[in-house]
């Protein structure tokens, strides 16, 4: 992976995030990229490659609340520059991994079967227990040679079972059955760890702020 963030490759992320979403595709602003979310609590995003004068600038000139600015930086390289107003959000961890994924072998618990779901570009993989209840759930996008993870989670009362592992090794499948193994996401802290664990490694920095409503 380049030492610089690669304006392509956050394009290509934040494609495969709208689309897992099924939202509206990114357009680009200025340096950078806007998504139309909709959502009460997420009303739009931006989101840049790197912290420059278009992002500073659109922080000052932003007041509306529920808006969230996102760049490849860390938390903080932003907060002293940005107003006051702005709330620095929980960070994030881009990541990447060139394959093949440590672990492989790792098989599914009794009790747990696989479903799975298509739609747009999006695999949702789905780790079901005996009762029908979902224990974990996450989703791979194909955009162009680039493998997006998304929207990885496991339910506290089916964690420490190996269920995560085994869901990452079989969304790995899909992109490699489809030629790719460039593999892409965007972390929290807790799933960091587990990423890391399985041979991820750190590509940038991300950070969320936002102006919360009064």
């Amino acid at each position: 992976m380049e030492s610089k963030i690669s304006h392509s490759i956050v394009e290509k992320w934040l494609k495969a995030w709208s689309l897992s979403r099924k939202l509206p595709l990114p357009a680009q602003y200025k340096s950078g990229f806007r998504v139309e979310v909709g959502e009460e609590n997420q009303k739009v995003r931006y989101v840049f490659p790197e912290l420059n004068n278009d992002f500073l600038d659109l922080s000052k000139l932003i007041n509306e609340p529920w808006i969230y600015l996102k760049v490849c930086a860390s938390p903080d390289e932003v907060k002293n520059s940005v107003p006051e107003r702005w709330e620095i959000q929980p960070p994030g961890y881009m990541m990447y991994c060139l394959g093949p994924m440590k672990n492989r072998g790792q098989a599914l618990c009794e009790d747990y079967h696989l479903e799975y779901e298509k739609y747009n570009s999006t695999t949702v993989v789905k780790i079901i227990a005996e009762n029908g209840e979902l224990a974990s759930t996450g989703r791979i996008v194909m955009v162009d040679d680039l493998a997006v993870y998304d929207r990885i989670i496991t339910e506290e009362k089916h964690r420490r079972k190996g269920l995560a592992v085994f869901l990452m090794l079989e969304l790995e499948k899909i992109a490699l059955s489809n030629d790719i193994c460039n593999n892409f996401l965007v972390a929290t802290e807790d799933g960091k760890m587990l990423y890391e664990s399985l041979g991820w490694k750190l590509y940038s920095p991300y950070i969320s702020i936002v102006i919360p409503a009064n």
